[in-house]
């Protein structure tokens, strides 16, 4: 088939629009990002004489960042409604956010659709692969005190040990509210065939949007960060508080993405922008953590029942395009979540201003010294 001229117009547009839109991207990446850990390495004697102040203007500095990575897929024309409960009254409680996963654009809509939850970007803490270690950002996921978790039977028990190590070393010594993970371990591609499988052997539903979750990061975070007597036991040294103001984690939110079609956005496409506009869909459910069992049988079953529900929602928002009334409602309603373009140009170029300031600083004492 001949390709038109108006079809070679549309391609070529589309590949120069991708283009400009990674040297942005990079540029972003080369001044937003020295500039975040430059600026925490000058503040290192607030750290030592103030560490609340410290983390506070850390966890502003980190918002912001990912408040960059959110303004290439909003510009992209790719937003976020969302369904559900209301998180914002949650947004200053501790809570853990169980989320589907079905490619790495899931994170950018994440990192998207709670830029305006309030306090709640600034003071969470993310558990993600290993492998995120190695990319742009992982230096400040790193110095923000995310945990880096790796995949395997073989490494499993290792892992959850080193997360309850992480938790009570960093949790709350930061002030961390809410703490966001991935239950089913990888995407949706990479593990629905073995999930169906263990499903079938061990009498579970079959699953085709969403595969059964793994429970041993959930059990360790329940664990390690509900106060004591709350979900239904009391709490034992490994539920200590150690701060007598928190607590504890009060709730479970119960997230769902799902993408127009079934197709989801993956990080070269939120970073090129050549996947025309798309409206990504955020279903939340609120749990309180006292209803939320803590013996490793029931909460397994506790945890597949969410998953088996996210199902439900998933099937009938790819039937209808949109998700089921909440319990008690007659009609679902729908918040489509908007973000501030003077607030993202206002942040993107304070990032290029630091890095410029950075840049005169160093040529300042490179001439001074040489």
């Amino acid at each position: 088939m001949a390709v038109t001229l108006e079809q070679a117009q549309r391609v070529g547009y589309t590949c120069l629009k991708a283009l400009l839109r990674f040297a942005f991207m990079v540029a972003n990446n080369l001044v937003a990002i020295p500039s975040y850990v430059l600026y925490l390495i000058v503040l290192q004697p607030l750290r030592v004489l103030d560490s609340k102040s410290f983390w506070y203007i850390e966890g502003v500095l980190f918002k912001w960042l990912l408040a960059m990575v959110a303004s290439w897929g909003w510009w992209a024309g790719y937003t976020v409604v969302e369904w559900g409960d209301d998180v914002k009254a949650v947004s200053e409680d501790e809570a853990m956010v169980l989320v589907n996963h079905q490619a790495t654009g899931d994170v950018c809509t994440l990192m998207m659709c709670l830029q305006d939850k309030g306090t709640v970007v600034r003071q969470m803490m993310w558990l993600m692969d290993h492998i995120f270690k190695y990319t742009n950002f992982g230096i400040v996921s790193l110095i923000h005190g995310d945990f880096f978790i790796r995949q395997g039977r073989a490494h499993r028990d290792q892992q959850l040990v080193l997360l309850k190590e992480h938790l009570e070393k960093y949790y709350r010594s930061r002030n961390r509210k809410w703490i966001v993970l991935f239950p089913e371990g990888g995407f949706l591609r990479k593990r629905r065939e073995t999930s169906q499988a263990f499903a079938k052997k061990n009498n579970l539903p079959f699953l085709k949007h969403v595969t059964l979750p793994r429970v041993g990061a959930t059990q360790v975070i329940l664990k390690t960060l509900v106060a004591p007597q709350e979900n239904g036991t009391p709490g034992g040294r490994d539920a200590v508080i150690k701060e007598s103001k928190s607590k504890g984690l009060q709730w479970v939110i119960d997230t769902t993405i799902a993408y127009p079609k079934g197709e989801p956005i993956d990080i070269q496409t939120w970073i090129l922008g050549y996947r025309q506009p798309t409206v990504t869909h955020v279903h939340y459910r609120i749990f309180p953590v006292k209803d939320v069992p803590a013996e490793p049988e029931a909460l397994t079953h506790w945890l597949y029942q969410r998953f088996i529900e996210k199902e439900d929602l998933l099937t009938h928002f790819y039937e209808t395009g949109a998700f089921p009334p909440l319990q008690g409602q007659t009609k679902a309603i729908s918040r489509e979540m908007t973000l501030s373009n003077l607030w993202l140009v206002g942040i993107q170029s304070l990032a290029f201003l630091s890095g410029g300031m950075w840049y005169c600083i160093f040529q300042y004492f490179y001439h001074c010294l040489f």
